[in-house]
């Protein structure tokens, strides 16, 4: 069943190739791909360009003009707008998808659910070798194992019955879930007034998702990503305004936001 893969992207071009490399190679090919760069950097055109025919799958990819600061709620509506496919997976640039990542979100992606997987999360080391050598042969949980990488049981890949249905600590990850983009629209996407980096693109949307009348499926050991590492791209002082402007919209009830898809234009 198609469906839309939305790469939310940000200057780091050796874990995007690593990316698409890993949605050449799924089990399942039926899907396009929308690469949401919150940039206007010349590298990322220039290697589309000269790559594109490469893949096995069409690639849109939309910017920004200019860098005007963290835009990502911006551009995934942006991207919702122009999905050609009725269900969408979220996945973040410093995130590499299991081979059967698409093929398990085809499965189990429907109507009045948000599906949520989760992310082994590589080491500094393991990291810095996949991206320069621009392979996946250590992707893998015997490799995983004996690298520094951490929530290696979210490795597991296990897509039989569920080894746990704990979705511990934060909720949906924007990193890692999927939808049907008519729920989406029925709450105007995601809320633009967050222009700040660590929370409001998942804790927001999950909250406005499930007020609206949504429930969570787990897809752990189901859809997997490996994360990337990288230093924190955040503040705590982003973190804490974030927070306190999660905590107005929620006194508001705003359930369809105000400052979301209906104002890029028409859906």
């Amino acid at each position: 069943m198609m469906l839309t893969v939305v790469i939310s992207y940000y200057k780091a071009l050796d874990n995007l190739k690593l990316i698409l490399r890993a949605l050449n190679n799924q089990s399942s090919m039926d899907f396009e791909v929308i690469i949401s760069e919150d940039d206007n950097n010349p590298e990322t055109i220039d290697f589309l360009s000269a790559n594109k025919a490469k893949f096995h799958f069409k690639i849109l990819h939309i910017n920004q003009l200019k860098d005007d600061g963290f835009r990502k709620n911006e551009m995934l509506n942006k991207a919702i707008l122009s999905s050609n496919a009725d269900m969408l997976v979220f996945i973040d640039g410093d995130c590499v998808p299991h081979r059967h990542f698409i093929k398990n979100y085809q499965r189990h992606l429907v109507e009045g659910y948000i599906c949520e997987g989760r992310s082994v999360m590589l080491g500094e080391d393991i990291s810095k070798e996949i991206k320069q050598s621009q392979t996946l042969d250590k992707l893998n949980i015997v490799s995983l194992v004996a690298s520094d990488s951490g929530n290696i049981k979210e490795g597991i890949y296990f897509p039989f019955f569920p080894l746990s249905n704990n979705m511990k600590g934060r909720g949906l990850l924007g990193r890692n879930w999927g939808i049907f983009k008519k729920h989406l629209i029925a709450v105007n996407g995601f809320d633009m007034d967050y222009v700040k980096a660590g929370v409001g693109e998942d804790v927001d949307i999950e909250w406005r998702l499930k007020a609206s009348g949504l429930k969570s499926k787990s897809l752990k050991n189901k859809a997997i990503v490996y994360h990337i590492f990288h230093p924190r791209g955040y503040s705590d002082e982003a973190v804490v305004f974030n927070y306190n402007l999660f905590a107005e919209k929620q006194k508001l009830n705003h359930i369809k936001c105000k400052n979301g898809l209906e104002q890029l234009g028409t859906i």
